[in-house]
């Protein structure tokens, strides 16, 4: 199989990329993705990506968890944000989340738009995630949500860790990749301290949520991959 796998920086650069026959990896590793994994992984029923917070409204009498983040803090009045910590078993499994963060639910909104596929990589599902693409016949795109559609350090990480496992199931890269690739292969022995150059990483010790970070680092804590079905995302069948 003759495959191309390319990384898209920042969501303001999809409209560049041809994506009608490609698997879309979403990829917002401080934190949506990665709470979405875990959510996923442990039991939750399905979780709806909305673009805005009043989104979230049109689900209020449904019985539904309502998740809102807005610049890393959970917006007033809602169950939760977007902290892994707050998609534990016992808070989510057989339950429906509707979410809206800052940038990663945007960049699944626009992906679906054109995407053969959209599913959700963090570095907790990266072996089960990078497993399953590499027997898929279908060109693969890394968009990284970045922040606020500007290029960020820890997705542009995740998805240098996709190429780099991939190296050998790929035929095409383009410049990106080989850029995230080299960015990944100088970081991965302590991610955690690389991350700490990053604009994110700063505005998120404002907040004092350093165990999330942490987690968010973890290495395949989770087999499962979400993917998105119309308006949902739930667990791949595989």
């Amino acid at each position: 199989m003759s495959r191309t796998i390319e990384v898209c920086l920042t969501p303001a650069l999809l409209h560049l990329y041809a994506i009608e026959n490609s698997i879309v990896v979403i990829i917002d590793i401080l934190r949506a993705t990665s709470s979405i994994t875990y959510g996923i992984d442990n039991g939750a029923a399905a979780i709806i990506p909305v673009e805005h917070v009043e989104d979230c409204l049109n689900y209020a009498d449904r019985g539904f968890l309502l998740a809102a983040e807005r610049n890393g803090e959970v917006v007033t009045g809602y169950d939760f944000g977007n902290s892994p910590f707050s998609y534990v078993k016992d808070k989510v499994e057989g339950k429906t989340i509707v979410l809206t963060t800052t940038n990663g639910t945007k960049a699944m909104r626009m992906a679906q738009k054109r995407a053969h596929q959209v599913v959700v990589g963090s570095f907790l599902n990266l072996g089960s995630l990078c497993d399953w693409l590499k027997v898929q016949d279908k060109d693969v795109l890394l968009l990284c949500a970045g922040w606020k559609d500007k290029f960020n350090l820890e997705d542009t990480l995740f998805a240098g860790a996709i190429v780099h496992k991939l190296r050998k199931d790929f035929v095409h890269f383009d410049d990106s990749c080989v850029a995230a690739e080299d960015m990944y292969v100088m970081a991965k022995d302590d991610l955690r301290t690389y991350l700490h150059k990053s604009s994110h990483s700063h505005r998120l010790a404002q907040l004092n949520i350093e165990e999330d970070v942490q987690f968010c680092l973890k290495l395949d804590l989770c087999k499962a991959i979400p993917v998105l079905e119309e308006d949902q995302l739930v667990r791949l069948a595989i």
